[in-house]
């Protein structure tokens, strides 16, 4: 027989049984949630760099990649993931495929924002003492782009952590799983755990891209101070 104290007979909201009964499933949700967060963010990074880079180079592209990458970002996510379906099936690699869409806005337009405001008297400076491209774009670009590139990078996480809890109607949402069971039954503890877990997630990837963004930029906070 339940005894009469036990939150989950009860269905509350607050329930440390829950925690403690359901600590394997937690942890098995959170690490699906942070891979494929950590895996679509990493591949967006790796398609919007050069995107930026060229829309930096060459100015007539800049238009269509801005265009293109905002199209993508206003499509929902539901109707994202419909039409991916015939193409990655359903499989965690939907839902990575869907987040790099979604990120690529974020991060094209800030990294492009960035490379723009590099001062052209610096791009000649380099020039002047032999820099080539490459070693211009990698030296002196980049690293006075990394600000505003760093900042569109933590907007990006943040709305991936979001995301992927939608992969859930694909059985990859990470947390979503949870929240998604829960609402379906109604489980409260289910629902709010898992909704909590999901902001500290969240929270703590913009913390820590914030602490690395200063690690990598010292000099604005000397320009600050």
């Amino acid at each position: 027989m339940t005894p009469p104290d036990d939150c989950l007979a009860r269905n509350e909201w607050i329930c440390g049984e829950y925690l403690s009964t359901r600590r394997r499933i937690l942890l098995d949700a959170v690490l699906q949630h942070l891979e494929l967060t950590a895996v679509s963010v990493l591949i967006g990074l790796a398609i919007a760099l050069p995107l930026a880079v060229a829309a930096r180079r060459w100015g007539v592209a800049a238009g269509p990649v801005l265009a293109v990458t905002t199209v993508l970002y206003t499509i929902p996510s539901l109707a994202m993931f419909s039409l991916l379906l015939p193409v990655y099936g359903l499989s965690a690699t939907l839902v990575v495929a869907g987040l790099v869409l979604y990120s690529l806005t974020l991060l094209v337009r800030n990294i492009l924002t960035g490379l723009r405001a590099v001062p052209d008297e610096t791009r000649q400076a380099a020039r002047g003492m032999g820099y080539g491209p490459i070693r211009l774009l990698l030296t002196v670009e980049l690293p006075l782009a990394l600000p505003a590139a760093m900042a569109g990078l933590r907007i990006a996480t943040v709305s991936a952590v979001s995301l992927v809890t939608v992969g859930a109607i694909v059985g990859f949402g990470g947390l979503g799983n949870l929240i998604y069971a829960g609402m379906n039954t109604y489980f409260k503890a289910q629902v709010l755990t898992a909704s909590v877990l999901c902001v500290v997630i969240a929270v703590a990837a913009d913390v820590l891209l914030l602490g690395v963004q200063r690690l990598l930029t010292p000099w604005t906070r000397a320009g600050r101070a």
